[in-house]
Protein backbone atom coordinates (compact mmCIF):
# COMPACT_ATOMS: atom_id res chain seq x y z
CA UNK A 1 0.00 0.00 0.00
CA UNK A 2 2.88 2.34 0.81
CA UNK A 3 4.72 1.82 -2.61
CA UNK A 4 1.15 2.68 -4.14
CA UNK A 5 0.98 5.94 -2.46
CA UNK A 6 4.19 7.13 -2.94
CA UNK A 7 3.63 5.54 -7.08
CA UNK A 8 1.17 7.84 -7.00
CA UNK A 9 2.24 10.72 -5.14
CA UNK A 10 5.14 10.69 -7.86
CA UNK A 11 2.54 11.31 -10.74
CA UNK A 12 0.86 13.91 -8.76
CA UNK A 13 3.79 15.94 -8.83
CA UNK A 14 4.48 15.86 -12.20
CA UNK A 15 0.77 16.20 -13.09
CA UNK A 16 0.47 13.71 -15.75
CA UNK A 17 -1.08 11.28 -13.85
CA UNK A 18 -4.73 9.27 -14.82
CA UNK A 19 -7.54 8.67 -13.17
CA UNK A 20 -9.04 5.30 -14.40
CA UNK A 21 -12.12 6.30 -12.34
CA UNK A 22 -12.78 9.44 -10.14
CA UNK A 23 -11.42 8.02 -6.67
CA UNK A 24 -13.50 7.85 -4.04
CA UNK A 25 -12.08 10.79 -1.57
CA UNK A 26 -11.51 10.32 2.26
CA UNK A 27 -12.77 11.94 5.27
CA UNK A 28 -9.86 14.40 4.96
CA UNK A 29 -10.63 15.67 1.33
CA UNK A 30 -11.13 19.25 0.78
CA UNK A 31 -12.78 21.29 -2.18
CA UNK A 32 -11.92 24.56 -2.32
CA UNK A 33 -11.97 27.50 -4.77
CA UNK A 34 -8.43 29.17 -5.49
CA UNK A 35 -8.69 32.80 -6.67
CA UNK A 36 -5.68 34.51 -8.24
CA UNK A 37 -4.69 38.07 -9.03
CA UNK A 38 -4.63 40.08 -12.18
CA UNK A 39 -1.48 40.49 -14.15
CA UNK A 40 0.08 42.92 -15.95
CA UNK A 41 -0.58 41.06 -19.34
CA UNK A 42 -4.14 42.32 -20.65
CA UNK A 43 -5.82 38.44 -20.56
CA UNK A 44 -4.22 38.22 -16.92
CA UNK A 45 -5.38 41.39 -16.17
CA UNK A 46 -8.93 40.47 -14.25
CA UNK A 47 -7.35 37.49 -12.26
CA UNK A 48 -7.81 34.10 -12.37
CA UNK A 49 -10.31 31.28 -10.83
CA UNK A 50 -9.61 27.62 -9.89
CA UNK A 51 -11.03 24.58 -8.05
CA UNK A 52 -8.51 22.63 -6.05
CA UNK A 53 -8.87 19.18 -4.63
CA UNK A 54 -6.99 17.67 -2.00
CA UNK A 55 -6.67 14.71 -0.02
CA UNK A 56 -3.91 14.24 2.52
CA UNK A 57 -4.88 10.39 2.93
CA UNK A 58 -4.93 9.14 -1.15
CA UNK A 59 -1.77 11.67 -1.83
CA UNK A 60 -4.22 14.17 -4.33
CA UNK A 61 -3.25 17.54 -4.19
CA UNK A 62 -4.82 19.05 -7.76
CA UNK A 63 -5.98 21.56 -9.36
CA UNK A 64 -8.97 21.94 -11.87
CA UNK A 65 -8.38 24.91 -14.47
CA UNK A 66 -11.37 26.02 -16.81
CA UNK A 67 -8.63 28.45 -18.13
CA UNK A 68 -6.66 27.19 -20.14
CA UNK A 69 -6.04 28.04 -23.93
CA UNK A 70 -3.42 27.11 -26.40
CA UNK A 71 -1.88 30.37 -28.63
CA UNK A 72 -1.01 27.18 -31.14
CA UNK A 73 -4.58 26.40 -32.12
CA UNK A 74 -5.25 26.26 -35.78
CA UNK A 75 -6.56 29.78 -36.39
CA UNK A 76 -5.82 30.86 -33.38
CA UNK A 77 -6.46 34.55 -33.91
CA UNK A 78 -8.67 34.33 -36.42
CA UNK A 79 -11.20 32.02 -34.17
CA UNK A 80 -10.72 34.66 -31.09
CA UNK A 81 -11.67 37.91 -33.65
CA UNK A 82 -15.37 35.56 -34.90
CA UNK A 83 -15.82 34.47 -31.00
CA UNK A 84 -14.98 30.84 -31.38
CA UNK A 85 -12.50 30.63 -29.00
CA UNK A 86 -11.93 27.29 -27.65
CA UNK A 87 -10.87 26.94 -23.64
CA UNK A 88 -10.10 23.73 -22.12
CA UNK A 89 -10.54 21.99 -18.65
CA UNK A 90 -6.54 21.22 -17.54
CA UNK A 91 -5.78 19.29 -14.43
CA UNK A 92 -2.60 19.70 -13.28
CA UNK A 93 -0.57 19.34 -9.46
CA UNK A 94 -1.20 22.08 -7.16
CA UNK A 95 2.26 22.76 -6.92
CA UNK A 96 3.25 23.21 -10.47
CA UNK A 97 -0.05 25.57 -10.64
CA UNK A 98 1.61 27.62 -7.97
CA UNK A 99 4.53 28.38 -9.04
CA UNK A 100 3.70 30.27 -12.20
CA UNK A 101 1.62 32.64 -10.04
CA UNK A 102 5.01 32.58 -7.44
CA UNK A 103 6.80 33.33 -10.43
CA UNK A 104 4.47 36.59 -11.27
CA UNK A 105 4.50 37.97 -7.74
CA UNK A 106 0.46 37.29 -7.49
CA UNK A 107 -1.14 36.63 -4.81
CA UNK A 108 -3.35 33.51 -4.54
CA UNK A 109 -6.50 32.99 -1.79
CA UNK A 110 -8.12 30.06 -0.99
CA UNK A 111 -11.59 29.08 0.29
CA UNK A 112 -12.29 25.73 1.42
CA UNK A 113 -15.88 24.91 0.68
CA UNK A 114 -18.17 23.58 3.19
CA UNK A 115 -19.39 20.47 2.13
CA UNK A 116 -19.76 16.78 3.21
CA UNK A 117 -17.85 13.41 1.54
CA UNK A 118 -20.84 12.61 -0.81
CA UNK A 119 -21.22 16.37 -2.37
CA UNK A 120 -16.77 16.02 -2.10
CA UNK A 121 -16.98 12.81 -4.27
CA UNK A 122 -19.81 14.22 -6.24
CA UNK A 123 -17.72 17.62 -7.67
CA UNK A 124 -14.51 14.87 -8.01
CA UNK A 125 -16.67 13.11 -10.40
CA UNK A 126 -17.93 16.08 -12.39
CA UNK A 127 -14.83 17.53 -12.85
CA UNK A 128 -13.46 14.17 -13.63
CA UNK A 129 -15.87 13.76 -16.30
CA UNK A 130 -15.30 17.01 -17.72
CA UNK A 131 -11.64 16.35 -17.85
CA UNK A 132 -12.14 13.29 -20.72
CA UNK A 133 -10.82 14.33 -23.49
CA UNK A 134 -14.04 14.76 -25.51
CA UNK A 135 -15.93 16.61 -22.81
CA UNK A 136 -12.96 19.42 -21.76
CA UNK A 137 -13.25 21.88 -24.70
CA UNK A 138 -15.91 24.45 -24.05
CA UNK A 139 -16.77 27.80 -26.26
CA UNK A 140 -15.12 30.58 -24.30
CA UNK A 141 -16.99 33.98 -23.56
CA UNK A 142 -15.10 36.70 -21.83
CA UNK A 143 -18.32 37.72 -20.33
CA UNK A 144 -20.61 34.94 -19.73
CA UNK A 145 -18.61 31.51 -19.56
CA UNK A 146 -15.21 32.10 -18.82
CA UNK A 147 -13.11 30.15 -15.76
CA UNK A 148 -14.40 32.24 -13.50
CA UNK A 149 -18.54 32.30 -14.36
CA UNK A 150 -18.27 29.16 -14.57
CA UNK A 151 -18.14 28.35 -10.88
CA UNK A 152 -21.31 29.58 -10.27
CA UNK A 153 -22.23 27.90 -12.99
CA UNK A 154 -21.16 24.51 -11.46
CA UNK A 155 -22.47 24.97 -8.21
CA UNK A 156 -26.15 25.65 -9.26
CA UNK A 157 -26.00 22.55 -11.94
CA UNK A 158 -24.32 20.01 -9.16
CA UNK A 159 -26.59 21.37 -6.38
CA UNK A 160 -29.54 23.03 -7.66
CA UNK A 161 -31.39 25.56 -5.23
CA UNK A 162 -29.94 24.50 -2.66
CA UNK A 163 -27.22 26.70 -3.40
CA UNK A 164 -28.14 30.74 -3.11
CA UNK A 165 -26.32 33.68 -4.40
CA UNK A 166 -27.19 36.54 -2.14
CA UNK A 167 -26.48 40.06 -3.48
CA UNK A 168 -26.97 41.84 -1.16
CA UNK A 169 -23.01 42.98 -0.44
CA UNK A 170 -23.19 44.34 -3.79
CA UNK A 171 -23.29 47.95 -3.66
CA UNK A 172 -24.81 48.52 -6.94
CA UNK A 173 -25.38 46.13 -9.58
CA UNK A 174 -22.91 46.91 -12.32
CA UNK A 175 -23.01 46.50 -16.18
CA UNK A 176 -20.44 44.86 -17.33
CA UNK A 177 -18.60 47.42 -19.59
CA UNK A 178 -18.77 49.17 -15.58
CA UNK A 179 -17.13 45.71 -14.26
CA UNK A 180 -14.58 45.81 -16.92
CA UNK A 181 -13.24 49.60 -16.09
CA UNK A 182 -12.94 48.69 -12.50
CA UNK A 183 -10.12 46.68 -13.76
CA UNK A 184 -9.02 48.35 -16.40
CA UNK A 185 -7.91 52.65 -16.68
CA UNK A 186 -10.08 54.00 -19.36
CA UNK A 187 -7.11 55.83 -20.45
CA UNK A 188 -5.52 53.13 -22.32
CA UNK A 189 -5.33 51.50 -24.97
CA UNK A 190 -6.59 48.47 -24.02
CA UNK A 191 -9.41 49.83 -22.53
CA UNK A 192 -10.30 51.84 -25.34
CA UNK A 193 -10.02 49.08 -27.73
CA UNK A 194 -12.43 47.17 -25.90
CA UNK A 195 -15.01 50.30 -24.92
CA UNK A 196 -14.48 50.31 -28.91
CA UNK A 197 -15.56 46.00 -29.52
CA UNK A 198 -17.92 46.25 -27.26
CA UNK A 199 -21.64 46.48 -28.29
CA UNK A 200 -24.93 48.65 -26.41
CA UNK A 201 -25.41 44.72 -24.99
CA UNK A 202 -22.85 45.29 -22.00
CA UNK A 203 -24.77 47.83 -20.66
CA UNK A 204 -27.49 46.42 -19.50
CA UNK A 205 -26.94 45.24 -15.89
CA UNK A 206 -25.84 42.25 -14.60
CA UNK A 207 -27.43 39.93 -12.52
CA UNK A 208 -26.05 38.80 -9.58
CA UNK A 209 -24.45 35.38 -10.51
CA UNK A 210 -23.38 37.38 -13.79
CA UNK A 211 -20.96 39.49 -11.45
CA UNK A 212 -18.98 36.08 -10.93
CA UNK A 213 -17.48 36.49 -14.65
CA UNK A 214 -14.46 38.17 -12.80
CA UNK A 215 -12.72 36.36 -10.30
CA UNK A 216 -12.66 39.17 -7.74
CA UNK A 217 -16.45 39.39 -7.81
CA UNK A 218 -16.40 35.12 -7.81
CA UNK A 219 -14.64 34.61 -4.36
CA UNK A 220 -16.53 37.84 -2.69
CA UNK A 221 -19.48 35.91 -3.70
CA UNK A 222 -18.81 32.77 -2.21
CA UNK A 223 -18.20 34.82 1.01
CA UNK A 224 -22.35 35.66 0.40
CA UNK A 225 -23.44 32.15 -0.92
CA UNK A 226 -25.13 29.72 1.15
CA UNK A 227 -25.66 25.82 0.36
CA UNK A 228 -28.88 24.56 2.17
CA UNK A 229 -28.90 27.73 4.39
CA UNK A 230 -25.50 27.01 5.35
CA UNK A 231 -22.76 29.01 4.40
CA UNK A 232 -21.09 27.81 1.55
CA UNK A 233 -17.16 28.86 2.55
CA UNK A 234 -16.08 26.98 5.99
CA UNK A 235 -12.62 29.23 6.25
CA UNK A 236 -10.34 30.98 4.09
CA UNK A 237 -6.41 31.65 3.91
CA UNK A 238 -4.10 33.25 1.31
CA UNK A 239 -1.37 31.12 0.26
CA UNK A 240 1.00 33.38 -1.61
CA UNK A 241 0.49 37.15 -0.30
CA UNK A 242 1.74 40.11 -2.75
CA UNK A 243 0.88 43.28 -3.09
CA UNK A 244 -1.87 44.20 -6.03
CA UNK A 245 -0.29 44.82 -9.39
CA UNK A 246 -0.78 48.57 -10.36
CA UNK A 247 -1.72 50.19 -13.07
CA UNK A 248 1.05 52.50 -13.82
CA UNK A 249 0.30 54.21 -17.45
CA UNK A 250 2.63 57.26 -19.30
CA UNK A 251 0.01 60.27 -20.56
CA UNK A 252 2.37 60.62 -24.03
CA UNK A 253 1.30 57.31 -24.69
CA UNK A 254 -2.21 57.36 -23.76
CA UNK A 255 -5.32 56.96 -26.80
CA UNK A 256 -6.33 60.52 -24.79
CA UNK A 257 -2.75 62.41 -25.80
CA UNK A 258 -2.70 61.42 -29.40
CA UNK A 259 -5.80 61.86 -29.64
CA UNK A 260 -5.56 65.16 -28.46
CA UNK A 261 -2.44 65.76 -30.72
CA UNK A 262 -4.39 64.92 -33.62
CA UNK A 263 -7.27 67.18 -32.88
CA UNK A 264 -4.89 70.02 -31.86
CA UNK A 265 -3.08 69.08 -35.37
CA UNK A 266 -6.42 68.97 -37.75
CA UNK A 267 -7.67 72.06 -36.15
CA UNK A 268 -4.20 74.18 -36.89
CA UNK A 269 -4.31 72.72 -40.24
CA UNK A 270 -8.14 73.85 -41.05
CA UNK A 271 -7.16 77.14 -39.84
CA UNK A 272 -4.42 77.35 -42.89
CA UNK A 273 -6.79 75.84 -45.02
CA UNK A 274 -9.30 78.10 -44.40
CA UNK A 275 -6.72 81.00 -44.86
CA UNK A 276 -5.98 80.03 -47.68
CA UNK A 277 -9.03 78.67 -49.30
CA UNK A 278 -7.13 74.82 -50.02
CA UNK A 279 -8.36 71.87 -49.27
CA UNK A 280 -6.10 69.10 -47.37
CA UNK A 281 -6.95 65.96 -49.38
CA UNK A 282 -4.66 63.83 -47.55
CA UNK A 283 -6.02 64.87 -44.34
CA UNK A 284 -9.80 63.86 -45.49
CA UNK A 285 -8.41 60.88 -47.05
CA UNK A 286 -6.68 59.37 -43.51
CA UNK A 287 -9.65 60.81 -41.63
CA UNK A 288 -12.17 59.32 -44.20
CA UNK A 289 -10.52 56.30 -44.74
CA UNK A 290 -9.35 55.30 -40.90
CA UNK A 291 -13.24 55.71 -39.56
CA UNK A 292 -14.37 53.80 -42.14
CA UNK A 293 -11.86 50.99 -41.59
CA UNK A 294 -12.37 50.89 -38.12
CA UNK A 295 -16.41 50.73 -39.32
CA UNK A 296 -16.13 48.04 -41.51
CA UNK A 297 -14.73 45.74 -38.48
CA UNK A 298 -17.06 46.77 -35.99
CA UNK A 299 -19.72 46.07 -38.32
CA UNK A 300 -18.12 42.33 -39.21
CA UNK A 301 -17.88 42.18 -35.18
CA UNK A 302 -21.59 42.95 -34.82
CA UNK A 303 -22.85 40.93 -37.99
CA UNK A 304 -20.22 37.97 -38.71
CA UNK A 305 -18.62 36.53 -35.49
CA UNK A 306 -20.28 34.71 -32.80
CA UNK A 307 -19.17 37.63 -29.81
CA UNK A 308 -22.12 37.80 -27.11
CA UNK A 309 -20.47 41.62 -26.37
CA UNK A 310 -20.15 43.21 -30.06
CA UNK A 311 -24.01 43.21 -31.48
CA UNK A 312 -25.35 46.59 -31.81
CA UNK A 313 -22.46 48.27 -31.90
CA UNK A 314 -23.44 52.53 -32.05
CA UNK A 315 -19.53 52.83 -32.69
CA UNK A 316 -20.16 52.54 -36.50
CA UNK A 317 -22.38 55.74 -36.44
CA UNK A 318 -19.47 57.68 -36.14
CA UNK A 319 -16.62 55.12 -37.64
CA UNK A 320 -18.98 54.95 -40.76
CA UNK A 321 -18.28 51.80 -42.73
CA UNK A 322 -19.20 54.09 -46.22
CA UNK A 323 -16.51 56.21 -45.08
CA UNK A 324 -13.71 54.04 -46.60
CA UNK A 325 -15.38 54.28 -50.24
CA UNK A 326 -15.99 58.26 -49.84
CA UNK A 327 -12.37 58.93 -49.06
CA UNK A 328 -11.07 57.55 -52.25
CA UNK A 329 -13.63 60.05 -53.90
CA UNK A 330 -12.65 63.22 -51.83
CA UNK A 331 -9.04 62.31 -52.55
CA UNK A 332 -9.25 62.20 -56.39
CA UNK A 333 -11.00 65.29 -57.03
CA UNK A 334 -10.49 69.07 -55.61
CA UNK A 335 -14.31 69.84 -55.83
CA UNK A 336 -16.65 67.97 -53.39
CA UNK A 337 -19.28 66.80 -56.01
CA UNK A 338 -23.13 67.73 -54.61
CA UNK A 339 -24.02 64.31 -53.21
CA UNK A 340 -20.61 64.63 -51.09
CA UNK A 341 -21.92 67.76 -49.53
CA UNK A 342 -25.11 65.97 -48.64
CA UNK A 343 -22.86 62.74 -47.08
CA UNK A 344 -21.32 64.99 -44.80
CA UNK A 345 -24.50 66.76 -43.43
CA UNK A 346 -25.51 63.01 -42.88
CA UNK A 347 -22.15 61.75 -41.33
CA UNK A 348 -23.06 65.35 -39.17
CA UNK A 349 -25.93 63.95 -38.14
CA UNK A 350 -24.78 60.75 -37.08
CA UNK A 351 -22.19 62.18 -34.85
CA UNK A 352 -25.02 63.60 -33.06
CA UNK A 353 -26.72 60.53 -32.70
CA UNK A 354 -24.01 59.39 -31.10
CA UNK A 355 -24.02 61.77 -28.58
CA UNK A 356 -28.01 61.68 -28.01
CA UNK A 357 -27.40 57.62 -27.54
CA UNK A 358 -24.82 58.12 -24.63
CA UNK A 359 -26.83 61.06 -22.78
CA UNK A 360 -29.86 58.78 -22.81
CA UNK A 361 -27.62 55.51 -21.89
CA UNK A 362 -28.34 53.28 -25.09
CA UNK A 363 -24.61 52.48 -24.97
CA UNK A 364 -21.82 54.36 -23.37
CA UNK A 365 -18.86 55.10 -25.51
CA UNK A 366 -15.40 55.91 -24.16
CA UNK A 367 -14.87 59.37 -22.95
CA UNK A 368 -11.22 58.86 -24.69
CA UNK A 369 -13.53 59.14 -27.96
CA UNK A 370 -14.49 62.72 -27.57
CA UNK A 371 -11.39 64.56 -29.05
CA UNK A 372 -11.70 61.92 -31.77
CA UNK A 373 -15.33 62.99 -32.72
CA UNK A 374 -14.39 66.78 -32.62
CA UNK A 375 -11.56 65.85 -34.85
CA UNK A 376 -14.09 64.43 -37.43
CA UNK A 377 -16.89 67.68 -36.61
CA UNK A 378 -13.99 70.25 -38.01
CA UNK A 379 -12.72 68.35 -40.89
CA UNK A 380 -16.58 68.01 -42.07
CA UNK A 381 -17.58 71.49 -41.08
CA UNK A 382 -14.61 72.70 -43.19
CA UNK A 383 -15.06 70.10 -46.12
CA UNK A 384 -18.80 71.44 -46.24
CA UNK A 385 -17.58 75.33 -46.44
CA UNK A 386 -14.88 74.28 -48.88
CA UNK A 387 -17.79 72.88 -51.37
CA UNK A 388 -19.40 76.21 -51.53
CA UNK A 389 -16.30 78.35 -52.17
Amino acid sequence: MKKIFLLLSLFLITGNFVFSQAPQLSENSKVSLLTCAGGDVLYYAFGHSAFRVQDSVLGIDVVYNYGTFDFNQPNFYLNFTKGRMIYSLSRRSFESFLFEYELEKRWVKEQVLDLNLEQRNQLLAFFEENYLPENRDYLYDPLLNNCSSITGDILKEQFGDAVVFDGSYLEKRYTFRQLVRQFLNVNTWSMFGIDLAFGSPVDRQATVQEHMFLPYYAMEQLRHTTLNGKPLVKRERTILDYNEHSQSGFFPLSPLFWFMLLLAFTAIITYFDNKHKARSRWLDFTLLFISGLAGTFLFLLWVAADHTSTPYNYNILWAFPINLGVAFVFVFQDNIPKWGTKYLWFALSLIVLVLLLWIIKVQIFSPVLIPLLLTLVIRYLYMIKYSKL
